[in-house]
């Protein structure tokens, strides 16, 4: 099949790799972008995983708390300029305020709660044509917590990242911990509990053929190389849960032994990025790759 500028674009924003090798891996998947995706973190080109963060657009997150309800959304802008000006905050606390009342179980109920007789949508329309950008609501999450929980709530840079953690007791000095924890390392998985069998499967085979691309290791018997493997997971799939984690405040502790020396246990957390997910547009970028692609 043809392989679009576009398609490279998204695979090098996704990976970090450079346009060629996105070129070739998008060509031997058959253009399955995450396929291809596999493919270059399997010949050691690029690790995904942990340049997923360069996908950017503009805009921004919150989080807000109020009492046993949290929320986390984002609304996207074309340019960090607008998502800076007064009109885009004044939506911000528009949406805020509007998501931790009416509490909306989907996308299309958040859309359509209403305040003051403006429903969510009409907002972002009427910014849209105030601003003179396009403005998205993007997506959010509600939750609920007991009594005997707390919520740890965090804001990056103005809004770039914003966490939201949930912790059993109540300290919620320990909870905001938890959520800058969070923001700053990005796991994936509370614990390796919660990871599905298949996922683990899927990482193992990853490392196992980074491996076989390794030629320093192709003379290597296959109980070592198997060890090496396991090896490997096991560090990968503990940078991706957040009790394995170093904690970022002391270097000398897991985030779980941070935890139970605080008698607390981490329920659950969100963790939002601006424009993790959305391609950026580039139309000189998209050229570049044209005659990259008509010259090869």
């Amino acid at each position: 099949m043809a392989i679009t500028a576009q398609d490279v674009k998204a695979l090098r924003d996704k990976t970090g790799a450079g346009m060629m090798d996105c070129k070739k891996a998008l060509t031997e998947c058959d253009g399955d972008i995450d396929k291809a995706s596999e493919w270059l973190r399997e010949k050691g080109i690029a690790k995904a995983a942990k340049k997923a963060d360069r996908i950017a657009a503009e805009g921004a997150t919150r989080v807000a708390v109020d009492g046993n309800t949290a929320v986390v959304f984002e609304v996207n802008s074309e340019t960090d300029f607008v998502a800076k000006n007064e009109q885009f905050l004044a939506l911000m606390n528009q949406v805020q305020n509007l998501l931790l009342s009416a509490k909306p179980a989907s996308m299309e109920a958040a859309l359509a709660a209403e305040a003051d007789g403006k429903t969510l949508e009409t907002l972002v329309t009427e910014a849209t044509a105030t601003i003179g950008e396009k403005i998205t609501f993007r997506r959010f999450a509600i939750v609920e917590k007991a009594d005997d929980e707390a919520f740890g709530a965090y804001i990056h840079m103005g809004g770039k990242i914003s966490a939201l953690s949930v912790i059993s007791g109540t300290d919620t000095a320990v909870a905001k911990d938890i959520a800058m924890q969070v923001a700053s390392m990005s796991p994936q998985f509370v614990s390796r509990d919660d990871m599905p069998a298949e996922f683990i499967e899927n990482e193992r085979h990853v490392q196992l053929e980074i491996l076989k691309n390794d030629a320093s290791l192709a003379s290597k018997p296959e109980k070592v190389l198997h060890g090496i493997v396991e090896g490997r997971l096991t560090k990968s799939l503990q940078e991706m849960c957040l009790v394995d984690q170093v904690y970022f405040k002391n270097p000398d502790l897991k985030v779980g032994q941070y935890l139970k020396e605080n008698n607390a246990v981490c329920k659950s957390f969100i963790r939002y990025a601006v424009g993790e997910g959305i391609e950026k547009r580039s139309e000189n970028f998209a050229d570049e790759v044209m005659n990259q692609i008509k010259g090869n």
